[in-house]
């Protein structure tokens, strides 16, 4: 199952999204991650300018048909499935929800497959458009477990600290503008001090350099048609934030990140 996951990151990945992402590459793609902003650059740069972010607006009807079979293919539905049925519990935030792939994934009451049981989740997410693609995979039947709210996941003013039993980030990392200011954030809404922040995530490779310039070398355009910045660090990501990391395994060559972690020392204050 592994070797058959790897390979299909291999076709999925390096075939599939250079050749939906097939315009002319920008200028200024090298080595470029996104995580320290310049201003200067930010005009010039897909992965430094947050307007990247009204990509997801634009593809919003068809982004969940752009990427069912890839996610079927990786593997990545089963990861879902396992990090929200075995981790997820209580009163749960999901940050950059996107058009809701998580939803039929969280444990319901009558589950007996669920570790906790899961009693309501905030799916959260900035684009007004993806959201309303959520919602329709809302039924009535579970209407009064999940909950849609427009907001920025660097900003989360409309909660106090200590809010949420468990947070969940599913591929976000890659498209927030300061993943380290949004991870921080949710470090003062989890609850501490065993409040869970559950993140799957895709990044640079630690164990393979050429995987890693391959991403490198196609971050500017697939940034600039997906809005997502795919050779982030993420080990350096999550320790600036100052999580403290109780699980942690990589798959696809070490691309793509499943973490359990609790809220570090750190005190985040609000603005």
């Amino acid at each position: 199952l592994l070797a058959a996951s790897a390979g299909a990151y291999v076709s999925a990945v390096y075939i599939s999204f250079l050749y939906m992402t097939n315009d002319k590459q920008p200028q200024n793609t090298s080595n470029n991650c996104g995580c320290n902003k310049d201003k200067s650059k930010s005009a010039l740069s897909y992965i430094t300018n947050p307007d990247r972010n009204s990509t997801y607006s634009k593809i919003a009807y068809a982004y969940d048909d752009e990427i069912a079979k890839d996610e079927i293919v990786m593997g990545i539905n089963l990861m879902r499935r396992w990090l929200l049925y075995k981790h997820a519990q209580g009163h749960v935030l999901e940050v950059g929800a996107g058009t809701g792939r998580n939803i039929d994934y969280y444990p319901k009451s009558s589950s007996f497959l669920a570790k906790h049981e899961v009693t309501k989740v905030v799916l959260s997410e900035l684009s007004e458009k993806m959201l309303q693609q959520a919602q329709k995979k809302i039924t009535p039947r579970d209407a009064k477990l999940f909950e849609l709210k427009q907001a920025d996941a660097a900003n989360l003013h409309m909660y106090e600290d200590n809010t949420f039993d468990t947070i969940v980030d599913t591929f976000g990392l890659c498209s927030f503008d300061d993943p380290i200011s949004v991870l921080k954030e949710l470090q003062r809404v989890v609850k501490k001090p065993n409040g869970k922040i559950l993140l799957l995530e895709h990044g640079r490779s630690k164990k393979y350099d050429k995987l890693s310039n391959f991403l490198d070398k196609n971050a500017e355009r697939h940034a600039k048609n997906w809005g997502c910045v795919w050779n982030r660090d993420l080990d350096d990501i999550m320790e600036k934030a100052g999580l403290k990391v109780d699980n942690l395994y990589t798959w696809h060559f070490g691309t793509t990140y499943y973490v359990v972690c609790r809220p570090g020392d750190v005190v985040v204050k609000k603005e």
